[in-house]
């Protein structure tokens, strides 16, 4: 019993000076950005949503429902979309992250972007920035997209003004040849 109390105090031990463990207090974390770096402080349990919205001042990002299932808080993670409020700054590391600010060249808006005003697929505009970014996500690895594969790929997302065939016409729209 002595024996297993001991190897139990030393496993303790051993996790409690584990190099890499941080907090509970702020952090130093740079991040890229949008092709930008960016050094913020933050607690270990911040959310990139969080970390984006807040101290690093890109609100296009969107927290929904703030626990994975509506979507409207998707950005990129070296070019593969992810809800970024299941994210945490702290997790994202050396990857990139590209948010809907991010997406588009200066002036010139990213073809999903401008579908999507020409189909009048943002209404409310709350779950648009996660949508554009899926989208614009299939586009990227898939530049001829069945309407089954938009759907596939706005699947997750939430929309609660129901502008989905808008969102289907306005991707199918922006992957025609000529665009972009």
């Amino acid at each position: 019993m002595l024996e297993t109390s001991l190897s139990m105090s030393r496993a303790r031990a051993e996790i409690n000076t584990e190099p890499g463990a941080v907090g509970p207090s702020a952090v130093p974390l740079t991040l890229r950005i949008n092709g930008t770096v960016r050094t913020v402080a933050v607690a270990p349990h911040t959310t990139l949503a969080e970390v984006l919205r807040g101290p690093l001042d890109l609100t296009g990002t969107k927290i929904g429902c703030d626990r994975g299932a509506c979507s409207a808080c998707t950005v990129w993670l070296d070019g593969l979309p992810v809800a970024s409020c299941m994210t945490l700054a702290i997790d994202v590391g050396e990857r990139s992250v590209t948010t809907i600010e991010g997406l588009s060249d200066g002036d010139r808006l990213h073809p999903v972007q401008a579908a999507f005003i020409e189909h009048d697929a943002v209404q409310c505009g709350f779950c648009t920035s996660g949508m554009v970014m899926s989208c614009a996500a299939l586009l990227a690895r898939n530049p001829h997209p069945t309407l089954d594969d938009v759907k596939a790929a706005t699947g997750g997302h939430l929309c609660r003004c129901g502008t989905y065939p808008h969102v289907f016409a306005a991707t199918l729209a922006a992957a025609k040849p000529g665009r972009g």
